[in-house]
């Protein structure tokens, strides 16, 4: 029976994330202190009790979830919660990605901070504020999708972002194209439409301008055998030390196969899907994608209790 992390992205952050874990366990208040040295300020104040306008943007909420991830991970290794061999494969949901490399020991801790800076802020400049949006679409068959995606486009770009399970679509676009189909969803075949937290359009086309300032700067950058395999947002599939810097930058505009990922492991005989980090939104997905697997998050303290069932 095998095992996967898998590491949450944009979205899930809140105030307060990972603060209990901070005060608890030396393991994580090193993380989050090399973060503050890192972008060389205290944002780990900021992610603790500051303003939730602020951790929302993409420059601050990228590096806080991935750093509030490592925290707990690294509390749940050093301390021996979760044992080294315990898991067989890592994943993250786009900037989870990130978190994976660092958990699968590719990528260094404060290296992974560096891209990111570049990352978000390439992300956030390819737009100006408030010019593109994403919306999770609920409850609609790919044919309504399609059809909203067609109607849309009259008034801007909109593309399919995510396919995270079955019955939920993200979409990226511009800002005319979003709220056409926010104000008209019930015409257009569509349960529920949901605004999300994030600044700009991820995982399309609109902001290729990012994947192409991170194709230089990944340049700077060593990936190291991986531990375990880890399976691609782009491809879906288990990539390896050598392809994973090509993905990261293609990562940017493409769409994120979450629901594939999921499936591609269920399929290589995983049972067991821990999601480390802030909120429980892909433990949700896990169980949408599938009801004959096990799936538990571990964002606060009163969580490590299901981490003890699962591992023992």
């Amino acid at each position: 029976m095998k095992t996967a992390l898998i590491f949450p992205g944009q979205g899930s952050q809140y105030i307060g994330m990972g603060k209990d874990f901070y005060s608890k366990y030396e393991a994580s208040r090193l993380i989050m202190d090399n973060l503050d040295e890192a972008l060389g300020r205290k944002i780990s104040k900021d992610i603790f009790s500051g303003d939730e306008s602020e951790i929302v943007k993409t420059q601050n909420a990228q590096p806080a979830i991935m750093a509030t991830s490592i925290s707990i991970f690294n509390a749940l290794i050093t301390e021996k919660l979760l044992p080294v061999n315990s898991f067989q494969c890592v994943a993250g949901h786009s900037l989870g990605e990130y978190s994976a490399l660092v958990a699968n020991k590719s990528l260094k801790f404060s290296d992974s901070v560096k891209l990111l800076k570049v990352r978000s802020k390439a992300m956030q400049d390819s737009m100006p504020i408030g010019s593109g949006g994403m919306i999770a679409v609920l409850g609609s068959s790919n044919e309504n999708i399609t059809n909203a995606i067609s109607k849309a486009d009259q008034f801007g770009k909109i593309f399919i972002a995510n396919d995270n399970a079955e019955g939920q679509i993200v979409l990226s676009g511009e800002i005319d194209a979003i709220d056409f189909i926010l104000s008209n969803s019930k015409d257009l075949g569509i349960r529920k439409a949901v605004k999300l937290s994030v600044s700009a359009p991820f995982h399309c086309e609109l902001i290729h301008k990012a994947s192409e300032i991170m194709k230089l700067e990944i340049l700077n950058y060593k990936f190291e055998l991986f531990s375990v395999p880890l399976y691609s947002n782009v491809t879906s599939e288990i990539c390896n030390e050598n392809d994973i810097a090509d993905l990261l930058i293609k990562q940017i505009t493409s769409k994120v196969r979450w629901r594939e990922i999921i499936e591609n492991m269920i399929s290589n005989k995983v049972k067991n899907f821990i999601e480390i980090g802030p909120s429980n939104v892909l433990t949700g997905l896990v169980k949408r994608i599938s009801k004959e697997v096990n799936s538990i998050s571990i964002s606060k303290l009163e969580d490590l209790d299901k981490l003890d069932k699962m591992v023992s």
